[in-house]
């Protein structure tokens, strides 16, 4: 029998404070810091989940919201939301709360693709993940496309 484990196996969550240097001419945090932490969480949940070592293989999607700015805080999600035989799909979400005001908004979304690996850097089999939320569900119900689309452009621009 295929073992299977829960989301929340793989949840983890991170708080992140935007500092100067994080930040561009404008004060806001630069994207490619924002998706350094969504690659950081999404290898912990995927490695909470198979137990290995994993490697990115693609970032389907990036959506940027919102800004964020010097003193604002990031709290980072990340869930593995589907598997095949040796990847996984992890959801990141990001939020941006203010400081002052506690107010929290919807900063980032992304959908990666970790794949496990063994201690000779071959992939490794990995178990099915249940989905525990209404979104988790709906990301998961979403999977053959996204992996589909991988499938096409792979095929198309000749790349991993």
């Amino acid at each position: 029998m295929e073992q299977q484990l829960s989301a929340n196996v793989s949840r983890t969550i991170q708080t992140k404070l935007v500092l100067p240097p994080d930040t561009n001419h404008m004060g806001t945090i630069f994207g490619g810091t924002v998706l350094s932490y969504i690659d950081e969480i999404a290898a912990i949940a995927a490695m909470k989940h198979s137990k290995k070592v994993v490697v990115t293989a693609s970032i389907d999607n990036v959506n940027f919201l919102s800004s964020a700015k010097v003193g604002d805080i990031l709290i980072l999600e990340g869930v593995v939301i589907s598997t095949g035989r040796t990847s996984m799909e992890v959801y990141v979400k990001v939020e941006c709360q203010n400081l002052e005001t506690g107010n929290r908004t919807l900063n980032t979304t992304s959908i990666l693709t970790m794949v496990a690996i063994d201690q000779d850097g071959k992939p490794f089999p990995v178990p099915s993940v249940i989905p525990e939320t209404e979104e988790e569900e709906a990301l998961f119900k979403g999977a053959p496309l996204r992996k589909e689309r991988r499938l096409l452009y792979k095929n198309v621009n000749g790349t991993v």
